[in-house]
């Protein structure tokens, strides 16, 4: 049996390819274990770079999961968004997260080809050789090559225009929150960008826009209307981090449910909200002790 130790060396890395390949914790996590397992399954000493042959492994499994999911997400209800990854709350604690895992930039990610996106994920972010990468998707290395920099066409041209700046991101969300608890509408205009996008995902499962909002106006009156919900006797705010940036969790503990909202901002004002409240991607987080 292959060692254990070789394995938990590489585990975090590969719980973070997992989760970029498929867009989900549950996925993430169950590619994590069938890799363990197959790993057990190893004779010791067969696989000479245990760090390839593991990323090789966990890399064709997301893939296969990519073909299946496509279907699913072609019939979804609503927008689609990732399961979002919060600090504090699970997985997240076990790997670094970076532009890669934002929200914005993974559901940019889901208009590729499952082959695209997992050559562009192994290639333009962990920087796995196009041979290797050839074994997961099946195809020759120099079609994998095709496939990454038309990916990487398609993400320059279609990924949101974002700042680099915490602590800029950090004062818009400070900012938005404010104003839609304050109900200052002046104040909410100022802050959303003309042009920006609102997009909740729901699942079918709860109550949610089925289409994106667009403009500040109908998103500052859309974000409004869902304030008036709000009971400060049983519900609560939460500024953390979602899936790396400053984000949003409102907590209703009553019914232990909630909402994740994710922000992207750009010139300090927010282009892009997407609020998660799908219960189903909200399982592996810990409301109670956010």
């Amino acid at each position: 049996m292959a060692e254990l130790t070789e394995f938990e060396q590489q585990r975090d890395r590969l719980w973070a390819v997992a989760y970029r390949i498929t867009g989900s914790v549950a996925d993430a996590d169950d590619a994590v274990q069938e890799t363990w397992l197959r790993w057990q399954a190893l004779p010791d000493g067969e696989a000479e770079d245990p760090r390839a042959y593991l990323t090789t492994v966990v890399s064709r499994i997301c893939y296969d999961l990519l073909g299946s999911a496509r279907a699913r997400r072609e019939a979804y209800v609503g927008p689609w968004l990732p399961e979002p990854v919060v600090a504090g709350g699970g997985p997240e604690d076990r790997v670094t997260l970076d532009e890669s895992v934002g929200i914005a930039l993974m559901t940019v990610l889901e208009r590729l080809t499952p082959a695209e996106r997992t050559a562009f994920i192994l290639h333009d972010v962990f920087s796995v050789p196009f041979p290797e990468i050839a074994e997961v998707v099946g195809r020759s290395p120099e079609s994998v090559r095709q496939l990454a920099s038309r990916a990487r066409r398609r993400v320059r041209a279609e990924a949101p225009r974002r700042s680099v700046d915490r602590d800029e991101h950090r004062r818009a969300v400070d900012a938005f929150l404010r104003a839609v608890m304050g109900g200052d509408m002046d104040a909410l205009l100022e802050i959303l960008d003309p042009e920006v996008v609102w997009r909740s995902d729901g699942g079918g499962k709860v109550a949610a826009a089925r289409i994106p909002v667009l403009g500040n106006e109908k998103v500052a009156r859309f974000a409004q209307r869902l304030t008036r919900g709000f009971d400060p006797a049983r519900m609560s705010v939460h500024q953390v981090d979602v899936n790396g940036a400053p984000g949003l969790v409102i907590v209703d503990a009553e019914h232990n449910s909630g909402v994740v909202f994710a922000f992207t901002v750009h010139d300090g004002r927010i282009t892009e909200i997407d609020a998660v409240v799908n219960p189903d991607k909200l399982r592996h987080l810990d409301l109670r002790n956010l």
